[in-house]
């Protein structure tokens, strides 16, 4: 979960790798650090903290000469933050400079093999037992110590390699976790996300498990984990890097935030063909008929999109869901045939943990099906069939247009298989469909009366404990927005289905409790409001999210209230989110809290 990148050309480098790692630092920003080859020796430059401590202690990359390096912005997985276990990591000698994201499992073993043949380390990281065990291979040639060092690693890892005895040479290898290499006129980058080099290209290729790439500055080698010399196909990424600025926005996630009713637009519309959710270039129709059973595979917030498109899937089209935590599903001895379909869904295609639920489930004998917004990502290409977001970049770490897309695409799948099984009536198919595609006007409508709910916050920003609640789809968004409130703002937050209130969680409740009561699945509000009037009776003070048509009646039982428009229930949860996504970026603003780079966090979890 760290940003690694790489730059040799006829350029200044460690300018171009802060430039890199300023858009790299939503995936760690507890430390960085920059490596530079000059020709004679590898110069590091490395510091705890967030990347303006190292642009600081660099001149912005001016006081180190050089056209080839390698950088890092890190998130701590060994050792704790500090200067010296900041990367990159040097071997002994200083011959050999590592960057590394991922975790090396056997790390210990190999540096106790490295300590027995004489080897000294420095810090308390995995990574420099990296770069100790290339340089105890080097032997002139460092393709062939990169090849022999990696087959002894274990684990995820994306490195990028340099060495003061080769200085024309950067060397990428990966395992389990994101690398691309990217095609510039004045030289050539490697990066674990193109995000880093938009600036200067778009044309990249991605490297599969195991592959290794040789980046010079006049062009780009793949190999083998044998070293046979292969080929790699190129791709051009459509991402406009203006998308990926603030754009006048205090705050990338409020940026976002605003950019939903596009993302949505952009999501869709290639699937909606004469009139229908086609989703036939992508699941065939017979099949469909013939699935017996969904896994919903996923982590976070795309884990509560499964739980919502579990309900409409189910409603709609009568089969059978389940949603099963990444993490989880390799560990559950899920039951799985060729009729199971099983959903991964995961914004940057590299969440390790939904990678290898994937994997588990093509074992098994699943087809499997990605939802994910990066082309080229590891779970897109490992998947029998890929539906892409149309997001783009998303640069916040806590995620507001990628679960929203996703909340779209499961929209259509659940139309699409509906049609397929002949499980709901064309009135009502039309119906859906129609409010599907007004969703993004919808969206502005709430994104242009934002103001009640900035107010609204500003009343509640000083709350420690705070409760969400609703029933059956409104308890599904709920558990999206205690976790954007808990990720960003630090307030203890949790989500209950409102009728466990009286199960044990209403002892929690005390005077001036703030209870977020989503209120807007018209089938049972009545029912979520009898238990917001128990908390009232404990002293809570309940806050109210419902339509406009349920506006009178929620008003009844809350003490504040945030309408959003009517819509058919299947589609509530894709504009209730808004509301909880302001109200959980206003509380933080309030609360001074660094709202696009939460403590702890990073952007795609790589690791286990």
């Amino acid at each position: 979960m760290c940003g690694i990148v790489g730059y040799t050309g006829g350029s200044q480098a460690a300018p171009i790798l802060l430039e890199g790692l300023a858009r790299l630092e939503y995936r760690g920003y507890d430390s960085a650090g920059i490596a530079i080859n000059n020709g004679e020796k590898i110069d590091v430059v490395k510091a705890m903290g967030r990347l303006a401590v190292l642009c600081d202690k660099c001149g912005n990359g001016r006081d180190v000469p050089g056209n080839i390096g390698i950088g890092h912005t890190r998130w701590a997985t060994h050792g704790r933050p500090s200067d010296v276990n900041s990367h990159p990591h040097v071997s002994e000698n200083g011959r050999i400079a590592i960057v590394h994201n991922g975790i090396i499992e056997n790390y210990a073993q190999l540096k106790e093999m490295l300590i027995n043949r004489g080897r000294v380390f420095k810090s308390e990281t995995d990574t420099e037992v990296a770069a100790q065990l290339i340089d105890y291979y080097y032997n002139g040639n460092i393709l062939e110590a990169v090849a022999r060092a990696v087959r002894e690693l274990e684990g995820s890892y994306a490195l990028g390699i340099i060495c003061a005895d080769e200085p024309d040479t950067i060397v990428g290898v990966k395992s389990h976790a994101p690398l691309i290499v990217a095609y510039g006129e004045d030289g050539n980058f490697f990066a674990s996300d193109v995000m880093a080099v938009l600036n200067y290209t778009k044309t990249v290729s991605y490297l599969d498990d195991d592959e290794i790439a040789v980046v010079r500055s006049d062009g780009i080698k793949f190999y083998s984990p044998f070293l046979d010399e292969i080929k790699k196909e190129k791709y051009v990424v459509d991402w406009d890097i203006k998308a990926a600025d603030k754009c006048g926005y205090e705050h990338y996630m409020f940026k976002e935030i605003m950019e939903q009713p596009e993302a949505v637009r952009r999501t869709i519309e290639p699937y909606i063909r004469d009139g229908r959710a086609d989703l036939s270039d992508v699941l065939d129709r017979e099949y469909i008929k013939n699935v017996s059973r969904i896994f919903i595979v996923a982590c976070g917030s795309s884990y509560h999109v499964g739980v919502i498109a579990k309900y409409n899937i189910e409603k709609l089209a009568r089969i059978p869901v389940e949603v099963v935590l990444a993490s989880e599903f390799r560990y559950c001895d899920p039951i799985i045939d060729k009729n199971t379909l099983v959903i991964c869904i995961s914004q940057s295609g590299e969440t390790a943990d939904t990678l290898e639920a994937q994997n588990e489930a093509k074992r098994l004998g699943a087809v499997t099906l990605a939802i994910v917004n990066v082309e080229g990502s590891a779970i897109a290409k490992g998947a029998d069939k890929v539906i892409y977001t149309k997001a783009g970049p998303e640069i916040a770490v806590a995620t507001t247009k990628a679960y929203s897309t996703q909340l779209a695409v499961t929209v259509l799948i659940a139309l699409y298989a509906a049609e397929c099984r002949n499980s709901l009536s064309e009135d009502e198919y039309g119906i859906i469909l129609k409010e599907l595609l007004a969703v993004p006007e919808k969206m502005m409508k709430i994104l242009n009366d934002k103001a009640n709910i900035q107010y609204l916050a500003y009343q509640h920003f000083n709350n420690e404990d705070l409760f969400f609640i609703g029933r059956n789809i409104d308890y599904a968004l709920s558990l999206e927005g205690s976790l954007k409130l808990k990720e960003i703002s630090y307030i203890h937050s949790e989500a209950y289905a409102a009728g466990e209130l009286k199960h044990g969680t209403i002892s929690l409740v005390v005077d001036d409790t703030l209870v977020i009561a989503v209120a807007s699945y018209g089938r049972l509000v009545d029912k979520t409001l009898s238990n917001a009037l128990e908390v009232k009776a404990r002293g809570a003070r309940v806050m109210g999210i419902t339509t406009e048509s349920l506006k009178e009646k929620v008003a009844k039982a809350t003490d504040e209230i945030i309408t959003i428009p009517d819509t058919h229930e299947v589609l509530l949860p894709s504009l209730a989110v808004l509301p909880l996504q302001l109200f959980a970026y206003y509380v933080a603003l309030y609360r001074g809290c660094d709202i696009d780079k939460p403590r702890n966090l990073a952007k795609s979890v790589t690791v286990e």
